[in-house]
């Protein structure tokens, strides 16, 4: 495996890992304020940014190269608000999504078109990932401080389509 590809690979490992533990977080934060629809939407999605970092640390032992797995970081255990989390969570999903456009044009510019193609199920990933959050985002400003609001988003969150796509249906390519 290229070294220069490798190590934006193991970077990305890096950020999908804390993703993860963010999101974890957040999950916590919310079950311990009685959002429990909110902490169900998290905890899944923390499965999911993990079960991303494990696709690509299988790939890249599969090809040859070594996978560093990261150490925890702490993330915050408080957020100042619902708004607040998901603000946080829209931000660090575009952050994410920069990560993944630099690894493409690392992989184009190495000629490495087997991880690009790869890295191509990361990239459309993202674009979901980023619709989602935006679309909780406006939810949660519409509702504002109205506390019946809040309620029934928190239960609609925990029954609706609006949710990560299943860790389950996803683990079945790894």
């Amino acid at each position: 495996m290229n070294s220069r590809v490798e190590k934006v690979l193991n970077e990305q490992i890096e950020k999908e890992s804390s993703s993860s533990t963010f999101y974890l977080a957040m999950a916590s934060w919310a079950e311990s304020k009685g959002l429990s629809g909110t902490a169900t939407f998290l905890y899944a999605h923390s499965d999911e940014e993990r079960f991303h970092m494990l696709k690509l640390v299988k790939f890249v032992n599969e090809r040859g190269g070594t996978a560093i797995i990261p150490g925890i970081t702490t993330p915050p255990s408080e957020f100042d608000s619902l708004s607040n989390v998901f603000e946080l969570l829209l931000s660090h999903e575009v952050s994410v999504t920069e990560s993944i456009n630099n690894l493409v044009d690392v992989c184009l510019q190495e000629k490495d078109y087997t991880t690009h193609n790869f890295i191509q199920w990361y990239v459309s990933e993202q674009l979901e990932e980023e619709a989602l959050a935006r679309t909780i985002l406006d939810k949660v400003r519409m509702i504002g401080d109205d506390n019946a609001g809040l309620y029934l988003f928190d239960r609609d969150l925990e029954n609706s389509a609006i949710q990560p796509d299943s860790v389950n249906n996803a683990t079945a390519g790894v």
